[in-house]
């Protein structure tokens, strides 16, 4: 089977994705044609996924949140009119990716949480079966957890969930944990990189930190100045900036590099980071300690704050205070097992996926039963 990916730009965890999900269906004899990537003035293709993915890169223009003046807040009002005004290029947008798809030929469009994904398949029908993935299609299941309130928000959250997911025929929620499958829904593990699983975790001298948006790096380099006995190596993805700086002798700050990131992130004694899904899922699996901050004004991070509290994978807070990590204990070891269990159960839910669309695909000869050691006719 041939797939072709669409990723959403935004930070690393959608790459990370992306790359994983490549690596398994490539080890079953599936292939990649090509990857369409969501294009963010803010942000350049890092490295390690232009070398991890390993085929052709489209980069196109795709709806991006919008930040305050200081890089770190997302303004809604702002990304929404920004991303109104950039129609016509978005519109354009949709026409490279019919172009691809037509050179390309595949069987299926795998989008990882895209808004073009949705609106391409939903406007011009290809031919190929529709596929989503991400811990967003989680929020129509009746375990999902909602932030209080901020109910304009959570339906926005959900109509753009909706539309990426626009004629899907198979919606792919990542999940911490093993759900029951409901309605269009199939929960699945969270989607690792190789690499992860043969590293040696252990607890170093230092704490992990990553950050969405570089605008918070004001905020830990003021902490970092005033707790000199705290290591931090911390990373991101901030255009134009050095691969290293050193804003004071116990805080680092590197550019994304996804192979010291893990190397980092087993020997690190927890993780502190914005609250995506990626980072979080990585830190679990290595029995990390773990502590999120969500993106003042991104409704997603702040659902999935709760649910990292409610399903004791770690805490939350307002600002990046690493003292508050080292009050907590060890991980529950069992639980850690039990996760890594879950994650490591993808190659037999790939086969199960993959059979069921070449099964669609086969075209008996008249006369003939499926599953069935005769032939009559």
């Amino acid at each position: 089977m041939k797939f072709l990916f669409i990723v959403q730009g935004e930070g690393r965890g959608h790459m990370t994705q992306a790359i994983s999900f490549s690596q398994l269906i490539r080890s079953q004899g599936h292939e990649v044609c090509a990857v369409i990537l969501g294009k963010s003035k803010r942000r350049a293709i890092p490295d390690f996924f232009k070398r991890e993915i390993n085929v052709p890169i489209h980069w196109i223009p795709s709806p991006n949140f919008e930040t305050d003046g200081g890089n770190k807040k997302i303004s809604l009002s702002k990304t929404l009119r920004k991303n109104f005004l950039k129609a016509p290029i978005f519109i354009n947008s949709l026409r490279e990716i019919h172009l691809i798809n037509q050179r390309h030929q595949p069987d299926v469009i795998l989008n990882f949480y895209d808004l073009l994904g949705g609106l391409y398949t939903g406007f011009f029908r290809p031919k190929a079966e529709f596929w989503v993935i991400g811990h967003q299609y989680l929020i129509n299941h009746s375990n999902y957890l909602f932030p209080k309130k901020r109910k304009i928000e959570r339906l926005l959250y959900q109509f753009n969930t909706s539309l990426s997911a626009w004629t899907a025929n198979k919606i792919l929620a990542l999940s911490f944990e093993p759900l029951e499958a409901e309605g269009k829904i199939t929960v699945v593990p969270p989607l690792l990189r190789r690499e992860l699983k043969y590293l040696n975790p252990y607890p170093g001298d230092f704490y992990l930190a990553y950050m969405v948006n570089p605008g918070y790096a004001e905020d830990l380099i003021a902490f970092a100045r005033s707790n000199s006995q705290i290591k931090i190596k911390a990373y991101w993805d901030k255009k134009g900036e050095n691969e290293i700086i050193h804003p004071s002798p116990n805080l680092s700050l590197q550019q994304v590099n996804d192979q010291k990131f893990l190397e980092d992130m087993a020997a690190c004694k927890g993780l502190v980071c914005t609250a995506g899904f990626e980072s979080i899922c990585e830190a679990l699996y290595l029995g990390k300690q773990i502590m999120v901050i969500p993106v003042e004004g991104q409704y997603e991070q702040a659902c999935n704050a709760i649910e990292i509290q409610e399903r004791k994978i770690g805490i939350a807070a307002s600002e990046f205070n690493f003292k508050l990590l080292e009050k907590t204990g060890i991980k529950d070891k069992e639980a850690v097992k039990k996760y890594q269990s879950w994650v490591e159960s993808w190659s037999g839910i790939i086969e199960d996926l993959t059979l069921e669309k070449r099964s669609s695909q086969v075209i008996w000869p008249e006369g003939s039963f499926p599953n069935s050691n005769h032939a009559y006719g």
